[in-house]
């Protein structure tokens, strides 16, 4: 138990209510007495929280009944015990069912079965606050997830935003190179065509087959290929070529940029 255990007992008899302080004498429980029910109820303002309430049925002014209801209304995890010298069975069962009772016992009460009894409803009532608390801690768990969750969609949304408006990016950049009235052609370190537009495969393809992730020796007249291996350095390189009966200027360059993206671009004009 973490807290001081505090019991309130409540009886017009003040030797009850000395026999119940005598009783739990030995034990770790901070014992508070009225005598009354209105007594009980300003003892419960004022000691909150009290865990166990003892009371006694038969009391003048406020029975046993309506003050553990009233109880119940205002502390309801408070545990409520009856203690009453009458075997009425109406009286018990209105007792059990208006003021909520864990158990009813008779006077005169056995010290033992009191003190265990007493025990077993402090038990329950630490399981109780351990089970609100640990459903509290659920709840602010849940909610911490919860923005956890939210955050994590919000950032899906903007990383697919992203990449929607790079693949948009990157098809106008593809087209605009299949309407280049030039054929371009990148080649990667390991002579990987990467790069290929729509004039360059119409004049290496018979049919305008893609190049793109072909070998360029594979791929490409010998001369070409000689052509590409001879790029290097930050120079551009300008030559004619002849290819199928038509005159072309051909530029070559090497790239090496920022991003570590290395290879060769060679660029075709008709002539």
């Amino acid at each position: 138990m973490f807290e001081q255990v505090k019991i309130l007992c409540v009886d017009d008899e003040p030797n009850v209510l000395r026999a119940l302080k005598r009783l739990f004498i030995d034990e770790d429980y901070e014992i508070i007495t009225a005598a009354s029910g209105e007594d009980g109820l300003a003892m419960m303002e004022k000691e909150y929280p009290v865990q166990l309430v003892l009371s006694d049925y038969r009391m003048p002014a406020m029975d046993g009944v309506d003050f553990l209801k009233k109880v119940f209304e205002k502390w309801p995890d408070t545990i409520r015990i009856v203690l009453s010298g009458y075997a009425d069975t109406a009286a018990i069962v209105a007792a059990i069912n208006e003021g909520k009772i864990y158990k009813f016992i008779a006077k005169p009460w056995d010290d033992n079965e009191l003190k265990v009894t007493v025990a077993k409803a402090l038990e329950v009532y630490f399981l109780n606050e351990q089970n609100q608390r640990l459903t509290w801690e659920l709840q602010q768990t849940n909610k911490e997830l919860n923005k956890i969750n939210q955050n994590l969609e919000e950032i899906v949304r903007e990383r697919t935003n992203d990449i929607l408006f790079q693949n948009k990016v990157l098809q106008f950049s593809q087209n605009i190179l299949h309407c280049l009235p030039a054929a371009v052609l990148g080649i990667d370190p390991d002579g990987l065509i990467v790069q290929s537009n729509r004039m360059s495969n119409q004049i290496f393809t018979a049919k305008g087959a893609s190049l793109t992730g072909l070998q360029m020796d594979d791929a490409l007249p010998n001369d070409i290929c000689s052509l590409i291996r001879s790029i290097a350095g930050k120079e551009i390189m300008s030559t004619r070529l002849e290819i199928n009966n038509r005159t072309y200027l051909v530029n070559g360059v090497a790239m090496d940029n920022s991003d570590s993206q290395q290879g060769k671009i060679l660029l075709l004009v008709p002539v």
